[in-house]
């Protein structure tokens, strides 16, 4: 199943990549080169992800690496709270990452997690159209608000808990 899952995360990634000329010129200086995405820290219930490395393309957008490769950058984050994540990037915000390698390529993603974002709304007007866009984009925020505040509710509730 993984190796499904990755070719979606590849075409979403490609999708956002394609929509913002300047990041595929960012990337196209790149072609060739590996980039590592090392979760730490995954809670243990979860299973082992597939190898996050993608290969930039010549054309500038990412093609996975399901073999073993030489890694030109790597990016680690902090994945021991993945519904934060998942609700940080539904919303825009930066997760904490630590990136070593290539320094030209780590300028150039450091870039990319900065200012490349999925505009979802335009991709929703263009399957639905303006009126029913609008309102699933709203319902989203709002589930995406009402989530949010639960984890953090959570949060406080197992600190709470550890203090005592």
């Amino acid at each position: 199943m993984a190796p499904a899952l990755m070719e979606r995360v590849v075409l979403l990634l490609n999708h956002v990549l394609s929509r913002e000329p300047q990041a595929t010129a960012r990337l196209l200086a790149h072609r060739g080169k590996v980039v590592c995405i090392q979760p730490q820290g995954l809670p243990r219930l979860l299973a082992d992800l597939p190898t996050l490395a993608f290969q930039v393309t010549p054309a500038g957008l990412l093609e996975w690496c399901n073999q073993p490769v030489a890694v030109d950058l790597q990016v680690r984050l902090n994945a021991a709270n993945p519904a934060a994540i998942a609700l940080d990037a539904l919303t825009g915000a930066m997760p904490a990452v630590e990136i070593d390698g290539d320094a030209q390529l780590a300028t150039d993603v450091d870039w990319l997690l900065k200012n490349l974002r999925w505009d979802v709304a335009d991709d929703l007007q263009r399957l639905f159209g303006p009126v029913v866009a609008q309102q699933l984009q709203g319902l989203g925020g709002g589930l995406s608000q009402a989530l949010r505040r639960a984890v953090q509710t959570a949060a406080v509730a197992a600190g709470r808990m550890r203090s005592r």
